[in-house]
Formats: structure tokens, sequence, C-alpha cells
């Protein structure tokens, strides 16, 4: 795992997913250091997800419920969400 310390700002999601994003997350990005594969890992909950990183950015997105968070690993924020 990295030295990024996750911290969770908002969810819809139960707290396995919630786990379960934060570790793919920190997989994926110590892996490959971007982000293209992120959303393909969570499509075992079903597709359509989709994934948004960076930083100071804001949002508003509709998603299917109990399916969203956002949280940052360091400085970066992920925007994960599913719909469609």
């Amino acid at each position: 795992m990295c030295d990024r310390k996750a911290m969770i700002k908002n969810a819809n999601m139960s707290e396995k997913m919630q786990q379960d994003s934060v570790e793919c997350t920190t997989q994926v990005l110590e892996k490959y250091n971007f982000v293209v594969n992120i959303k393909k890992e969570f499509d075992k909950y079903n597709p359509t997800w989709h994934c948004i990183m960076g930083r100071n950015f804001g949002n508003y997105v509709t998603h299917e419920t109990k399916h969203f968070i956002y949280f940052y690993l360091g400085q970066v924020a992920i925007l994960l969400f599913k719909s469609g």
C-alpha cells in the first residue's frame, strides 16, 4: 500500500464498497499511476461506473442510490459513482 492517507468526504454506499473503492484506487494508482482502470475494476459491481480524479474540483452528479463515493488519497480527490 502507498503512504497516502484516505479521507472519505461523502459516500452513499455500503462500508464494504467504500473500503473496496479506497483499496482498488490505491492499488491502481500504485501500479499504473493513472485513473483509467479504476472504473473497469469497479465493474464487478455492475456497469456503468464513472471516475473523476484531480485537485480543486467541485461536483454535482446524478448517481444510482448506494453507488457514490467522494474521497481523498493524499492530496488527490477521487469521485467514483455509478449511473446509466
